[in-house]
């Protein structure tokens, strides 16, 4: 591990990646670095970028299919503190891209900052979800955004203005290596009214979702508009299933993986699902899971 070498504390080699995702499935990273602060993270970076290494950001693991063996390269997880802090001013939210969106969207409520009570129930990080402009009921995480700092492959830092960031369905101009912490502009309303919006939303999405802590993931973006789920229900798709691997029933643009289930059984549920889509109404899902 020279190329590492002084950072041993932070690096590991061969790491299982499974215990790190929804799905509980895959295999390991040749390298595997949790950072305790920035330095340490733009380090890793200066390094691993000159030598070739393909270096990947790990968040909460929501929407991601370790479908190889060995992932070569580095796999950074940005869990430490440094990457974990909330700061308030006046109507402005300051958020590490380590925080969890649950944890973001319950303090927005307790603050009176109106708009993300809607993107209750979405798992993953902050950093992940501006990555993909997460979000529902018509409205993103993007839309409130108004300046982000990000690390490069280089391990550079840049700072980002409103008017530099670009954010569509499901992608954003933010493309750097890591999302180190992002700033958020908000309305303020009543916190009793919007907490009362959220649990609202909470309680009418957790019935269209597998089961808190479940093997599960969401697989396809909507199309223009349309829901996917809905696009595979139309197909006839809905029900369909692989071995320990099947899509849930009350919205089939997820999976979920029942004990025993397998890699291949997720690849062969994706690509049936795909092709049935295609053959009998003639639309492509484009994936939403990430697969390495």
């Amino acid at each position: 591990m020279s190329i590492f070498a002084g950072l041993e504390h932070i690096v590991r080699e061969d790491e299982p990646l499974a215990p790190y995702t929804y799905l509980k499935l895959g295999g390991r990273a040749q390298y595997f670095a949790e950072p305790t602060n920035q330095e340490e993270l733009a380090e890793l970076a200066r390094r691993a970028t000159p030598a070739g290494l393909p270096t990947r950001l790990i968040g909460a693991g929501t929407n991601l299919l370790i479908r190889s063996p060995l992932v070569s390269g580095l796999v950074i997880l940005m869990s430490a503190p440094a990457f974990t802090r909330l700061t308030v001013n006046g109507h402005r939210l300051t958020v590490g891209g380590g925080v969890k969106l649950p944890h973001f969207v319950a303090t927005c409520a307790r603050e009176g900052f109106s708009g993300p009570e809607h993107l209750v129930g979405i798992p993953g990080t902050v950093g992940g979800g501006l990555h993909v402009n997460s979000g529902a009921d018509g409205v993103d995480l993007g839309s409130w955004c108004v300046e982000a700092k990000a690390l490069t492959r280089n391990g550079e830092l840049v700072h980002r203005q409103k008017d530099a960031l670009t954010f569509s369905y499901r992608s954003s101009s933010l493309n750097e290596l890591a999302i180190l912490e992002a700033t958020f502009e908000f309305e303020r309303e009543n916190p009793d009214q919007i907490t009362r919006e959220m649990q609202r939303n909470w309680i009418v999405r957790r019935a269209r979702q597998p089961a808190i802590g479940e093997p599960a993931a969401f697989l396809f973006k909507d199309h223009l508009g349309e829901p996917a789920g809905e696009l595979i229900q139309r197909a006839g798709a809905k029900g369909m299933s692989v071995g320990a691997v099947s899509l849930f029933d009350p919205n089939p643009n997820y999976l979920v993986a029942r004990s025993g289930a397998t890699v291949d059984e997720i690849l062969q549920v994706i690509d049936q699902v795909k092709s049935q889509v295609h053959e009998r109404i003639g639309i492509e899902l484009a994936l939403a899971l990430q697969i390495w």
